[in-house]
C-alpha cells in the first residue's frame, strides 16, 4: 500500500497566511507530502492561488478576483490579515507554486474555484500549465463543480481528478466511476471505514478534508484513507511516523 498523503490545506494555513508562498514553504518544512490550494483567474487571464472569490478577507480589497488584473493583484498585501510579520506576502501565481514543488517529490491538489464565479477556459489554462511543468503525474484536480471535473478528464485523461462534496452522496465510488474521477475529497464527516473499503476495492481513493483534530486523524488513518487534508501537516506527520 502506498504511503498516506499528508496534504497541507492551503499550505500550512494554521501557521502562515493561507495560499501564500510562505504557507507552501512552511508546509514542506512541517512534513507535508502534498499541498492543496485554490485556483482562480484574474481579469487578464492569469492563474492565481486564492480561496475566496472576493479579495476582501485576505487582502482588504473589496473587488472580485475576476475583476482584478494581475498587476493590481500583485500590489495587494495578502499576509498582514494573518499577522503583521507576513505583510510582504502576495497572492501567488500558479506557476510560482509549480516552480517551488517541481524539484521536490511533493504532489499537488489544485482545487478549481469555478462554482460561484464562472471562469471560462480555466480548465484548459490549468492543464496547459501543469503540462508545461511536466507534472501531470503529480497533480490531482478537485472541484465542487463536477462538470468542470468532467471537462478536465476529457482534456487530460492522464491527470487525476477528485470529487469535492460535503455529505450524503450515495455510493460515491459509483458516482466517481461514472464521471471518471480517481478520488473522493469528502468532508470528513462523510467518511466511514466500510465506505473507504468499498471505494478502495474499486480503485477510488478517499482524501477527506479539513481534518485538524488528532483523534479524528487517527480514526481516518485506521479506516484506511489514502490521504488527509489538514491545516496542521506537522500533527499528521507525527501520527504517520507513529504508525510506521
Amino acid at each position: 500500500m502506498s504511503a498516506v498523503l499528508n496534504i497541507a490545506h492551503r499550505g500550512a494555513s494554521a501557521y502562515c497566511p493561507e495560499n501564500t508562498l510562505a504557507a507552501f514553504r512552511r508546509s514542506i518544512e512541517l512534513g507535508a507530502t502534498a499541498i492543496e490550494t485554490d485556483v482562480q483567474m484574474t481579469l487578464d487571464g492569469q492563474l492565481v492561488l486564492i480561496h475566496d472569490e472576493e479579495l476582501l478577507r485576505t487582502t482588504g480589497c473589496s473587488k472580485l478576483v475576476a475583476e482584478t488584473t494581475m498587476q493590481e493583484l500583485r500590489q495587494l498585501d495578502a499576509g498582514s490579515w494573518f499577522d503583521p510579520a507576513f505583510m510582504d506576502e502576495r497572492v501567488p501565481a500558479l506557476h510560482e507554486l509549480l516552480e517551488l514543488v517541481k524539484p521536490t517529490s511533493l504532489q499537488l491538489n489544485l482545487e478549481l474555484k469555478n462554482g460561484v464565479v464562472p471562469y471560462p477556459g480555466l480548465e484548459e489554462a490549468v492543464i496547459e500549465e501543469i503540462r508545461r511543468f511536466g507534472m501531470a503525474d503529480r497533480v490531482i484536480i478537485s472541484s465542487f463543480n463536477h462538470y468542470s471535473l468532467m471537462q478536465c478528464k476529457r482534456l487530460a485523461p492522464e491527470i487525476r481528478t477528485g470529487i469535492l462534496y460535503m455529505e450524503g452522496l450515495y455510493e460515491p465510488w459509483e458516482y466517481a466511476r461514472r464521471i471518471g474521477a480517481d478520488a473522493l475529497h469528502a468532508y470528513y464527516y462523510a467518511v466511514l471505514p466500510e465506505w473507504v473499503a468499498q471505494a478502495a476495492e474499486r480503485g477510488v481513493a478517499y482524501h477527506p478534508f479539513t481534518v485538524n483534530e488528532p483523534e479524528v486523524m487517527r480514526k481516518l488513518l485506521d479506516a484506511g484513507v489514502a490521504g488527509i487534508i489538514t491545516d496542521y501537516p506537522d500533527v499528521l506527520a507525527g501520527l504517520l511516523a507513529e504508525k510506521n
